[in-house]
């Protein structure tokens, strides 16, 4: 099992409001980066939006010297990008990092007319899939003519050589068709949102049976946030808490944030919650110790897991057992939980057991 974490510009205990909002500056994601890495986190994604917030590869490069160990997910927007100039940002990372680059290729998610781009939905995945042809062909050191629809290059070539072989690891997610056809035709690791375990073994049974018929295997992540504490009351008091400060207005801009994103996996977030604000946190429990609480204010991977140490780990083992080996997790604050999830969770994780009694005694 690979454990990930979040390594973003947003932070604080509610950071949906911008009362309770961090400043989150260079000095900031240094010290959580680090804290990240001397945790024994195998990496951190580094999300941010088209044009929006810090520059991932400009904060993936500098944060290589003072971690060790700690890889870094970069989100990529194929739209903005040639393939050839994406492979001189990758592997420049990769090499300068020692082979810690791990490439998060993002193409369904959110609008890009703010940065210029106007592709509808499925006109973004039929670039990216010439996109990633081109660079996977490349990056293996072909020369490459190709005259696509969205992409066109002429004696295309690899720029550098990457650390990692043949190229960094690819990840993507996206619930439509289009992007089942992306992953299984281009992937290495297919990284889907938070799901009750049916929906997402569903996804994961599409997104296998795809890639086999291109005769490819592929790894599966999820994302998810996680609520640990002492006691499974504790873990609810803390979800309820989270849930007494979501306003209106926070809810309001999310809604009409993601209600024309285009964006499947977003249209499948809200449907576990439907917009509505109920009274008391558990009746937003949509499975065994999962709520979707969250989701009305983060627009994305809203979905968490709530409970006591032995709980969350029993959950995320529901998850490994039907195909996921690479975990997202976060939970806010989040340098705060970090340390939290690492003291109470991943030894769990980590050692495969159930319960926090079995590491205990395997430990003497």
């Amino acid at each position: 099992m690979d454990i990930l974490w979040y390594l973003i510009n947003r932070d604080g205990r509610y950071p949906w409001d911008p009362r309770f909002q961090r400043k989150v500056d260079f000095a900031y994601m240094q010290s959580h980066a680090k804290s990240i890495d001397q945790l024994g986190f195998d990496g951190a994604l580094l999300a941010t939006g088209p044009g929006t917030g810090p520059e991932p590869w400009i904060t993936a490069a500098s944060l290589i010297n003072i971690t060790e160990q700690l890889k870094f997910l970069v989100a990529v927007h194929p739209s903005l990008l040639s393939p050839t100039k994406f492979a001189q940002l990758a592997h420049t990372v990769d090499a300068f990092s020692g082979g810690r680059l791990l490439v998060n290729i993002i193409s369904g998610a959110g609008s890009f007319e703010s940065v210029g781009v106007s592709l509808t939905h499925d006109e973004r995945y039929r670039h990216t899939d010439e996109f990633l042809d081109v660079y996977r062909r490349i990056a293996v050191g072909e020369t490459v003519d190709f005259e696509g629809e969205f992409v066109r290059v002429k004696g295309a070539t690899n720029p550098l050589p990457s650390v990692q072989t043949p190229y960094p690891p690819l990840w993507f997610g996206g619930s439509s068709d289009p992007a089942i056809e992306v992953a299984a035709k281009h992937i290495d690791t297919y990284l889907t949102w938070g799901e009750p375990p049916e929906l997402a073994g569903e996804k994961i049974s599409r997104v296998r049976a795809r890639a086999a018929e291109f005769g490819r295997k592929i790894r599966f992540g999820i994302r998810l946030t996680v609520i640990v504490r002492d006691t499974e009351q504790e873990a609810w008091a803390a979800a309820q808490d989270l849930l007494d400060h979501m306003d209106q207005a926070a809810i309001d801009a999310v809604q009409g944030a993601t209600s024309g994103g285009q964006s499947v996996g977003w249209e499948r977030q809200q449907a576990l919650h439907g917009w509505r604000k109920p009274k008391h946190a558990r009746e937003l429990e949509v499975s065994p110790n999962l709520w979707s609480g969250l989701a009305l204010v983060l627009p994305g991977p809203g979905i968490a897991v709530v409970g006591d140490p032995d709980t969350v780990a029993a959950r995320l083992f529901e998850y490994q057992d039907i195909g996921f080996d690479t975990f997202i997790l976060s939970s806010f604050p989040l340098i705060e939980e970090s340390y939290r999830v690492a003291e109470d969770l991943v030894p769990l994780l980590r050692a495969g057991k159930r319960s926090r009694a079995d590491v205990l005694v395997a430990a003497g």
